[in-house]
């Protein structure tokens, strides 16, 4: 746990929660209604980041709560599993993550490739942009990735032919021009969070303009949680529903561990301990599932705000928790006049600042296989799934390093009419081509010595392959190839 000692501590800390209170409330139910369940699910979320995962240890500064990377699974597993099953994902989750703390996994998904990640949070912010484009036009979104892509010259239709669609669509424009002008204001202007702003000022816009257009629903705080009953925890053992399970831990636990790893850089403060930071998690998760909420992870823009707002200990990250249980309980009202576009609108923004259109360019000049590997990462998160989309970036990111570690010299040289073939490097399966591509070009009327005692590592196929390439190589009247292994045995 932690203590605060002296009053200017208390107080900075208190300012900080303000901070990101104010920052939490707009995205707590921006995702939760992007995800397609009620608002209030997104606000237990941020509670329970707040007042669980505060608490525990881990990460000083970093603040957890409901998260945009996550809401297209959350989206695609509600709609096709019923939102009953939601909690008892986001359960299973919460326990896979506190048994991959406990045995101490935290550290190795900071091995996980940056450019998968950075894949996977483009992916899911392309899927994010198109699909908030139709809500903030109070259209339904079509299904799939490709289809909301594809289906965007049909909406610019709709938002010009039909006056709703065209008023609800400026709400929501209107939303994203305050965040991005909001940044270019003076320092002081910008002590109130952006997000807060827009969404105030389109709720203003829209209740003394009497504009048509869809608001939040509200059910209130204990009517919205729904612990996942009986039937729902059977059905875990279905493989699509394990498949999801899997996805959720995977990037709930690798985007908490990169968000820390970002946070820890941006104070002197404490470092960032992985494995407690992933049992916190989980524990959160695992609460979370109970009350049939959302699933969280570490949010970057709360945990940016919690530090740029001088936060001096973890005292911040509770009270955020707590002034937004005060404003569930309090004013839930106050939900529920927020309308459907300016929340559309701030996910369209935080949509765009998920594809690294920055790094990309740098990214290609200097190492184009992350760059390839970040692009169809991507591509296909939009095309078929998440899960999919992740499984594939790690293959290919692990080939990847795989075709790179195996690289390998291959010099021939002549000396008194004998050939010397020296291979340095590490010769593996994936060169073997190249390797018996050189040696089968070579004479077979001469002798030939292959030198392996140079190589790092030769694996059972290539070493097999050259093998059965010595023995078949030559004449029968020329000398048999000569092998010298690592160990300087010749082999005839």
């Amino acid at each position: 746990m932690f203590s605060v000692k002296k009053p200017a501590v208390l107080r900075q800390d208190a300012l900080a929660s303000l901070v990101v209170f104010l920052v939490a409330l707009p995205l707590c139910v921006g995702v939760a209604v992007a995800s397609g369940v009620p608002a209030e699910l997104g606000l237990i979320t941020g509670i329970v980041g707040g007042l669980v995962v505060g608490a525990m240890p881990g990460s000083t500064f970093q603040v957890s709560g409901p998260a945009a990377g996550l809401t297209v699974l959350v989206f695609e597993a509600v709609r096709e599993f019923g939102l009953g099953m939601l909690g008892a994902i986001v359960l299973v989750t919460g326990l896979l993550q506190l048994a991959l703390g406990a045995l101490r996994f935290g550290r190795w998904f900071r091995a996980i490739s940056v450019a998968v990640v950075h894949g996977m949070l483009a992916g899911i912010g392309l899927v994010l942009l198109f699909g908030q484009l139709y809500t903030m036009a109070d259209v339904k979104q079509p299904r799939s990735g490709m289809e909301k892509i594809a289906g965007v010259p049909g909406l610019a239709v709709d938002i010009v032919t039909d006056g709703d669609a065209l008023t609800a669509f400026a709400v929501g424009a209107a939303t994203i021009a305050v965040l991005v002008l909001w940044k270019k204001l003076p320092g002081k202007a910008q002590l109130v969070p952006a997000p807060l702003v827009a969404v105030a000022l389109a709720t203003a816009v829209t209740a003394l303009g009497g504009l048509d257009i869809a608001n939040v629903e509200v059910k209130g705080l204990l009517d919205a949680v729904q612990p996942p009953g009986l039937n729902d925890l059977t059905s875990l053992a279905s493989v699509a529903v394990l498949g999801t399970v899997l996805a959720f831990t995977l990037i709930a636990s690798a985007e908490s561990l990169f968000s820390a790893a970002a946070v820890d850089r941006m104070h002197d403060g404490p470092r960032t301990h992985y494995d407690k930071e992933l049992l916190a998690q989980g524990l959160g998760n695992t609460v979370c599932g109970v009350l049939g909420a959302l699933p969280m992870t570490a949010v970057i823009v709360r945990s940016a705000a919690n530090v740029q707002a001088g936060a001096r200990t973890p005292l911040s990250r509770v009270l955020h928790g707590a002034w937004l249980l005060l404003f569930a309980v309090l004013l839930p009202a106050a939900i529920g006049v927020i309308p459907l576009a300016a929340l559309a609108g701030v996910l369209v923004h935080a949509g765009c600042k998920l594809v690294p259109v920055k790094e990309i360019g740098p990214l290609w000049r200097d190492h184009r296989g992350e760059a390839v590997i970040l692009a169809v990462t991507a591509v296909a998160i939009v095309t078929t799934s998440m899960f999919e989309g992740v499984v594939l970036g790690l293959l290919l990111a692990v080939v990847k390093s795989a075709w790179e570690t195996s690289k390998i010299h291959v010099e021939v040289r002549e000396d008194d009419g004998r050939m010397t073939v020296v291979l340095t490097g590490n010769a593996t399966f994936l060169r073997l081509p190249r390797i018996l591509e050189t040696l089968e070009a070579l004479p077979q009327d001469r002798p030939i010595e292959l030198d392996l005692s140079p190589l790092r590592h030769v694996d059972h196929a290539c070493r097999t392959a050259l093998e059965a390439w010595a023995a078949r190589h030559n004449d029968a009247d020329t000398e048999p190839v000569r092998l010298r292994h690592a160990r300087l045995t010749a082999v005839a």
